[in-house]
């Protein structure tokens, strides 16, 4: 029989060329040829998403036959689970049937013919000339899918069911049956080049989704989907050549006998192809990330401009503001509180502070931020929640990154988002760029209608915690306008008994720095003074804003090993008193002041250029505005002198006298350095010198947290 010697057409036109990685390399001619051929005008509408579910489900239960008759047995088939739920076929191949039944003629007759693959193909895309592409390859992979299931129908069922049988026997895959084992790399070959036609068929539906779903942030001619969708005509060619090719090789199958053995030539014309579209698939896959990342970044751009407008509006109360913010996907319980979560709802129409930092937030301000808002509970006129939004990196967002989430949050008793992801892109763009956050914690103030009271309302309530409510700017400007440079504004809320000494009249002395040496002679000496002065005089070690946790450990305990004065136990007080400092500068920043027009700001500036240098400094107290300060050589120094001008202080006060002797002495030697943690409007853009009055010059510094 001569249909016994049958092999497999070949696939014209395949060669180097056709194999390149992208679309883009088909000829200009041959793509001209096929874009010819659509006549998009009067196109159908085509469900493709639900034939395309049909086909895979026959593909699917297809290849478990396969798997079954390679290995002599139809269990596998038998026990294959259905996976969908298919869709009604009167709805779904409605007016259809007839034309998928057209082109299973055109691929039936093109495989007993042997015709030119091309021009098959051709006709095919001018069969369907007013489709559009999707419905192109859909259809024609639905017919081919009608093929392919009654070829692996008959095969299955040919060893037990009589009519399979005497069709099998007309169709001549008795012998193929028998002898599978023979034909498998072609039957594999085949397999591999269905799913990358499938693939493909697939990506190109994506396209038509993309254009219909997504109109609103990308139109057809714009880049990068214009750019796309110029290799759709080329690939749908691809994918229906590779059906054709498929379906031949099928074809020579079904009138081999056991004697035939698939080619070697055979089977790399099948992997050559199915390498192509493979090919085409990846870069298909390439593309259309590209346009969802642009699609991303426009939705992003218009919820951040939303954002905008609603933090410029005026609302009823703050739930819309706080669900743009917090709850943008609809998450029904956004907040938690130790292991209870809680809606949006408990925030309605209250005075909301948001908490907003990194992963980097320390226990100090943690520690700080519960003391001051548990106090509200002692003022009935206060009350207010706060809500922490940290804003993390999601790329990497690694156990370690969850594990420090989770351990901060525990430490909170406020509300917090249960999982920072829920905070979206946009929503950390306008965080950064309108609310200026870049790693250094900030607390905005929102209203109970959920505008902006105040950008950065954590000075105000570093300085002066719950009698900054409502924490508005203009709350902050009358404190500073009720306000003077006064040892209850230096070391409010840090430690009471400072207060008990200004009302028992006693001098108190606040001192800082890290050079030991000079904080024994400075102590020794004070103390002598204070004796010859006939003076209560208490002195309070406060540490140095630079200094670590462990530097600050190893001073106290020389302090308290040689009894050479008061000192904080507690490294969270001394990391209070400087930030309280910073706080005042940034603050009077806020509202425009400086040094020459603002006398508070002054000396916050001295005191933190003090602090800058190596030298340690000195500030004596009576009462609450008498003063005296400088740096600690210059102190010291004074201090050894005290005999020349032990009578003045008798007659005209001890801290008075202090200061002019302090001037009088004072020779700038050693100038002072300047550090301001920040950026932006927290830097003043002139610092004179603490000690010569000078212009300070100003370099910018980078510093690891490890430092």
């Amino acid at each position: 029989m001569a249909s016994q010697q049958l092999v497999a057409p070949k696939l014209k036109n395949v060669n180097m060329r056709d194999r390149r990685t992208s679309p883009q390399s088909d000829d200009s001619a041959l793509v001209r040829q096929i874009r010819e051929t659509h006549s998009p005008g009067q196109s159908h509408s085509v469900d493709v998403n639900q034939i395309l579910q049909v086909i895979e489900e026959i593909f699917h239960r297809a290849t478990h036959s396969t798997a079954g008759v390679l290995v002599g047995t139809r269990e596998l088939a038998d026990t294959v689970e259905d996976r969908t739920t298919l869709p009604s076929v009167d709805v779904l191949f409605h007016g259809l049937s007839y034309l998928i039944q057209k082109i299973y003629c055109e691929i039936s007759c093109q495989c007993s013919g042997g015709g030119d693959v091309h021009a098959t193909t051709m006709e095919l895309l001018r069969t369907l000339s007013n489709y559009t592409w999707e419905a192109k390859v859909v259809l024609t992979l639905a017919a081919f899918a009608v093929y392919y299931g009654e070829f692996w129908l008959v095969a299955q069922l040919c060893t037990t069911d009589p009519l399979a049988k005497s069709v099998a026997i007309l169709k001549q895959l008795s012998d193929m049956v028998e002898h599978a084992a023979s034909v498998k790399p072609q039957i594999e070959a085949i397999d591999n080049l269905i799913k990358a036609v499938t693939k493909v068929t697939k990506s190109i539906v994506e396209y038509s989704e993309m254009v219909k779903l997504q109109s609103h942030y990308i139109s057809e001619d714009t880049p990068p989907l214009s750019i796309a969708l110029a290799h759709i005509p080329a690939a749908a060619y691809w994918v229906i050549r590779g059906i054709l090719a498929s379906a031949s090789h099928i074809a020579i199958l079904a009138g081999s006998r056991h004697e035939y053995i698939a080619s070697t030539t055979e089977v790399w014309e099948l992997s050559s192809l199915a390498h192509k579209l493979n090919n085409i698939h990846e870069h298909l896959t390439s593309e259309l990330e590209n346009c969802r990342r642009y699609i991303v970044a426009k939705r992003y751009d218009e919820d951040y401009e939303t954002l905008k407008r609603l933090f410029q509006g005026l609302h009823l109360d703050n739930l819309k503001n706080l669900r743009a913010l917090i709850s943008h996907k609809d998450d029904a319980q956004p907040l938690q509180i130790g292991t209870t979560r809680y809606s949006l709802e408990v925030l309605r129409r209250r005075h909301v502070l948001l908490l907003i930092t990194d992963l980097s937030l320390s226990n100090e301000e943690i520690v700080i931020l519960d003391h001051i808002y548990k106090q509200q509970q002692n003022r009935a006129e206060v009350e207010y929640e706060i809500v922490w939004l940290p804003v993390v990196d999601a790329t990497p967002w690694d156990e370690a990154k969850r594990f420090r989430f989770e351990e901060l949050k525990s430490k909170m008793p406020w509300y917090s988002v249960h999982d920072p992801l829920i905070i979206e892109p946009p929503v950390i763009k306008f965080i950064r760029n309108d609310w200026h956050f870049d790693k250094k914690m900030i607390i905005v103030s929102l209203d109970p209608q959920g505008r902006v009271s105040s950008l950065n309302a954590v000075h105000m309530l570093w300085v002066w915690g719950n009698v900054a409510f409502p924490f508005t700017d203009e709350k902050e400007q009358v404190l500073w306008n009720a306000e003077s440079w006064r040892l209850q504004l230096v070391a409010d809320g840090i430690d009471p008994i400072i207060l008990d000494w200004i009302e028992k009249g006693k001098y108190i002395c606040l001192y800082g720095g890290d050079d030991l040496e000079w904080i024994r002679k400075f102590t020794v000496r004070a103390k002598v003074v204070a004796g010859l002065a006939g003076i209560s005089l208490e002195l309070l070690y406060v540490g140095r804003s630079t200094a670590t946790r462990e530097q600050i450990r190893k001073v106290n305990k020389v302090i308290k090993t040689e009894n050479l004065s008061r000192f904080w136990p507690d490294y969270t007080s001394n990391w209070f008193f400087w930030s309280r400092m910073d706080s005042m500068r940034c603050s009077k920043a806020k509202h425009h002041k400086t040094v020459e027009n603002d006398e508070i700001l002054k000396e916050v500036m001295t005191l933190l250029s003090y602090d800058g240098s190596d030298q340690g400094w000195v500030m004596v107290w009576r009462g609450s505005n008498e003063t005296a300060r400088a740096n600690g050589q210059l102190t010291l120094h004074t201090l050894d002198e005290f005999e020349a001008w032990k009578n003045k202080a008798a007659e005209s006060g001890f801290v008075p006298t202090l200061s002019d002797e302090l001037k009088q002495r004072h020779k700038p030697q050693h100038c002072t350095r300047l550090i301001i943690p920040g950026f932006g409007p927290d830097i003043p853009d002139r610092v004179e010198c603490a000690e010569c009055g000078n212009e300070m010059e100003k370099f910018f510094m980078f510093r690891c947290c490890t430092d």
